[in-house]
C-alpha cells in the first residue's frame, strides 16, 4: 500500500499549478504535487539511517550488507532466484523455467569477464580461508584485497601464481596494519615456499610503493611467551632486556622474531625458568645458532649476560 507523507520543510513549487504542497511515496521514491499530480522527482535517495522505521509497514529492511572489498563484486551482485515462480506466486511454465535456467547459467558466467577477474575471485576465496586460520580481522583482509586489486591494475599477476601474489598482499597488509604475522606463518597456511612469497612481496613493494612499518619485537615476545607458557615475571624481564638493546642500537636491522627469542631465552636464564634454546627456537621458527649469536652480541655490547653460557 502506498504511503503518502507531506513535505513541509522544503519550500518547493510546482511548475504547473504553483502549489507548494507535495507528497512523497517512500516505496518507489517519487515526489509529486498534491494538487495536479505532477511528478517533481523520481528515484529520490533516502539519506537517513539504515534499517530505520519510516512507515507503518512491518518490513523495515531497506538495504543489504554494506560494500566490501572482500567480495569479487564488492557486494553488488544480482542473482536470478531459483523459485521458478512469477510475481503472483504461480509456478512458471516448463518452457519459461528452461529459459530462466539458461539465464541463471549465463548470469553466473558473466560475472567473470576475463582471467584477471577469475584470478581475483580465487584470491579472495584464499583470503577468506586464511582469515580464520590466522585469526585476522576484516580490516586486514580488506586491505589485502585492495593491494591485490592494485596489482591486477598494474598487470603484476601475469606470469606469477595467484597464491604467491595473494600471500604477498596479505603479508603487506599485516605489516601495514601492524599485525604480527611472519612470512613463515603465511607460507605454511598458503602451502607455498617462503622464498616465493618474499619474491612477490619485493615486486609489490617496488611497483606499488608500500610504506612499510618496522615490526615491534615486543609483540613477538608476547606471542612466543604465550606459546611456551612463560610467567609474567620472565616476560617483563625480556621486555626490559629488549629496551636496553634498543637503546644500545642492537635491534636495528635484525629479525624481530630472532631478537624476541633471544631476549626470552636470556630472561629465562636470569629468572631461572627452565626453557631450552631448542624449545624457544622451535616456537619462534628460527635456529639455536641465531639465538646464540644474538646472546653473544648482548654479552659484548651490553655486558648484562655474563651468567649465560
Amino acid at each position: 500500500m502506498t504511503i503518502l507523507q507531506t513535505i513541509e520543510k522544503e519550500k518547493l513549487f510546482c511548475n504547473y499549478c504553483h502549489v507548494s504542497r507535495f507528497v512523497t511515496d517512500d516505496v518507489i521514491g517519487e515526489i509529486a504535487c498534491s494538487s495536479c499530480g505532477c511528478v517533481i522527482s523520481e528515484n529520490t535517495e533516502n539519506r537517513g539511517l539504515e534499517r530505520r522505521l519510516i512507515s507503518s509497514t512491518s518490513d523495515t529492511a531497506r538495504t543489504g550488507p554494506g560494500l566490501t572489498l572482500k567480495m569479487h563484486d564488492k557486494g553488488l551482485n544480482t542473482i536470478i532466484g531459483v523459485q521458478n515462480r512469477d510475481s503472483g506466486g504461480k509456478p512458471l511454465s516448463a518452457k519459461t523455467t528452461q529459459i530462466f535456467g539458461r539465464l541463471r547459467k549465463w548470469d553466473n558466467r558473466s560475472q567473470t569477464k576475463n582471467s584477471a577477474d577469475r584470478n581475483l575471485r580465487v584470491a579472495l576465496q584464499e583470503f577468506d580461508k586464511i582469515q580464520s586460520k590466522l585469526g585476522l580481522s576484516d580490516t586486514v583482509v580488506e586491505r589485502a584485497s585492495l593491494f591485490y586489486r592494485k596489482a591486477i591494475e598494474r598487470n603484476l599477476i601475469r606470469g606469477r601464481t595467484v597464491k604467491s601474489i595473494a600471500a604477498a598482499c596479505l603479508y603487506a597488509s599485516c605489516r601495514d596494519l601492524e599485525h604480527n604475522r611472519t612470512l613463515t606463518e603465511i607460507a605454511n597456511q598458503f602451502g607455498i615456499k617462503k622464498k616465493e612469497i618474499a619474491r612477490a612481496y619485493r615486486i609489490l613493494f617496488r611497483e606499488l610503493g608500500f610504506a612499510v612499518t618496522i615490526v615491534n619485537p615486543i609483540k613477538s615476545i608476547t606471542k612466543i611467551g604465550s606459546k611456551i607458557g612463560l610467567s609474567e615475571k620472565t616476560i617483563r624481564k625480556a621486555i626490559q632486556i629488549l629496551n636496553a638493546a634498543q637503546d644500545a642500537g642492537i635491534v636495528s636491522g635484525k629479525n624481530p622474531e630472532i631478537m624476541a627469542a633471544s631476549v626470552i631465552y636470556a630472561a629465562c636464564v636470569i629468572t631461572g625458568e627452565s626453557k631450552s634454546q631448542t624449545e624457544v627456537a622451535a616456537v619462534a621458527n628460527t635456529s639455536t645458532v641465531s639465538i646464540r649469536n644474538r646472546i653473544q652480541e648482548f654479552k659484548t655490547k651490553l655486558g648484562l649476560f655474563s651468567t649465560i653460557n
